[in-house]
């Protein structure tokens, strides 16, 4: 049952390490992403956010898949 769930946090990390970095760089080519001024909008920001958090938590999955297969 450890290898099960080490095996799905690892595909769920890999999962989120291959979808969420392409989804930011549409984000950031999206015209909602920046003001007049040419500066960052909340709608950047919010997206910046969320992909950051995602990852470290994908990292942490990655980490704990990890531990659980060494162990």
């Amino acid at each position: 049952m450890t290898t099960f769930a080490a095996v799905i946090l690892l595909v769920s990390a890999v999962w989120s390490f291959i979808v969420w970095p392409p989804f930011l760089r549409r984000v950031t080519k999206d015209p909602r992403s920046r003001g007049a001024d040419g500066r960052g909008t909340r709608f950047l920001a919010v997206h910046v956010v969320l992909v950051s958090v995602s990852l470290l938590i994908a990292a942490a999955c990655a980490a704990t898949g990890i531990v659980l297969l060494v162990t």
